[in-house]
């Protein structure tokens, strides 16, 4: 992967873009005092180079009914490439998990998993995460209370 080189200025409207991607390049100007032109070429440029990846709404899950988060590691029964691959591709059709990482240590990966409530998760790791044949350990970690939960980038460590 390549490193963008960015300008503190390029930076800071990344900042208010990831804290609101609804504001318009005008307004996004006018908040960092530059005119609406280059600005709105900046996020051009910023967005060519796959900088922004997309822009979504993000979604109050509690509100939607899905008041469980856990945290699962696995291991898988061998780490072989054929292994890896079918597991991270059974993962990505899981709407369940909405992260999955490769870890270093003792577990193979790590999964966030939204459900609805203790029944729905006993029911995904039952009918799906289990009936998957590579998984060989799976271990649950469930979330009590969220103390932070954010998708902004810490950008203020670049400036």
């Amino acid at each position: 992967m390549n490193k963008i080189d960015l300008t503190k200025q390029d930076l800071q409207i990344l900042d208010l873009l990831q804290r609101d991607a609804g504001k318009t390049s005008g307004e996004i100007a006018d908040t960092l005092n530059m005119s609406q032109s280059p600005c709105w070429r900046r996020i051009n440029k910023i967005e060519q180079a796959g900088i922004i990846r997309k822009k979504v709404a993000l979604l109050d899950r509690e509100k939607l009914g899905m008041e469980l988060v856990v945290f699962t590691t696995v291991n898988l029964t061998q780490v072989g490439r054929k292994n890896l691959e079918a597991f991270e591709a059974a993962m990505r059709t899981l709407p369940e998990v909405v992260e999955c990482y490769t870890m270093a240590g003792v577990w193979d990966y790590m999964l966030k998993i939204v459900a609805k409530d203790i029944r729905h998760y006993e029911v995904f790791v039952r009918e799906k995460l289990l009936a998957l044949e590579m998984i060989g350990e799976s271990h649950s970690h469930i979330s009590v209370t969220e103390i932070k939960n954010t998708t902004e980038l810490p950008l203020d460590t670049q400036l």
